[in-house]
């Protein structure tokens, strides 16, 4: 019976996972570029660029294909930190990913998890002020690392 429960509570965890929002943001650039704008943006900023994270280098190596695809994973500690001190559990979450990728039709795209949705699956209520700061943050990276110039 444990396991049953076991098994049910994580399959339940990984449906609310799945079901946080996804924010898109249009970007009028390549994806290598659009992942350079985003790099540069988020060292600007302060931010630590972990890794990048070429999903369709990847695929290619296994002789598979993929449309241009990386995955951008930062952080600043003086802005998730007070989301780890909230539940240690966020860092699950953190630090942040945005995901550049081509779709099929050829666009380029930004993706990331709503910070609400994502963080107020841990216990981080909804109006704590790291919910605020870090959606500011993701608004401003990625809409630098999309826009014109």
């Amino acid at each position: 019976m444990r396991t049953i429960a076991a098994t049910a509570a994580a399959v339940l965890s990984l449906a609310g996972a799945a079901a946080a929002e996804t924010v898109r943001v249009s970007s009028a650039h390549p994806v290598e570029e659009t992942v350079t704008r985003l790099t540069e943006a988020a060292e600007e900023a302060g931010a630590n660029v972990f890794a990048r994270v070429p999903h369709s280098a990847g695929a290619e190596s296994i002789g598979e294909e993929l449309a241009p695809m990386t995955l951008v994973i930062f952080g600043n500690p003086r802005v998730g930190t007070p989301a780890l001190q909230a539940d240690p559990l966020a860092g699950l979450v953190l630090p942040l990913r945005v995901l550049v990728y081509e779709d099929d039709a050829g666009a380029v795209w930004l993706a990331y998890e709503d910070p609400a949705e994502m963080l107020t699956r841990y216990d981080i209520p909804a109006d704590h002020p790291v919910i605020g700061r870090i959606e500011d943050a993701l608004e401003g990276l990625t809409g630098a690392a999309a826009g014109g110039g």
